[in-house]
């Protein structure tokens, strides 16, 4: 696979956030913006996070596993046709219930350290 588009500076230029907590959102968009990042957006539900996908395809994504009445997994698998390299994040560590077709996935357990964040970005061509 092709490494994902970056800003020139190595990351991906433009990350989608699925996350239900708007505390942890607002945390990991500062962080991304601070690491260099151009773009980031924010939503919260599986409709949102499609929408956001066609209406501008991200470079790269967080994925909340469990949200609010609802799993990211829909969203996963967009994102594997398209190609997008993602990281799953969860609180739930080993007990997060992932489909066996998406176990192999790479995780971020909330909360995550700033290294692991960018441990995950600089890996993403390899997802």
């Amino acid at each position: 696979m092709a490494p994902a588009p970056s800003n020139g500076t190595g990351w991906p230029a433009d990350v989608l956030i699925v996350e239900d907590d708007p505390i942890i959102a607002i945390d990991f968009e500062d962080r991304l913006l601070g690491f260099g990042v151009s773009a980031v957006r924010t939503v919260s539900s599986v409709t949102q996070a499609l929408d956001a996908i066609a209406k501008r395809t991200p470079d790269f994504a967080l994925l909340d596993v469990e949200l609010i009445r609802e799993t990211s997994f829909a969203i996963a698998e967009r994102l594997i046709a398209l190609q997008v390299p993602f990281v799953f994040v969860t609180g739930y560590g080993a007990e997060a219930r992932i489909p066996s077709e998406l176990a192999s996935r790479p995780r971020l357990q909330k909360p995550c350290s700033s290294e692991a964040l960018e441990a995950a970005l600089r890996a993403r061509a390899a997802n």
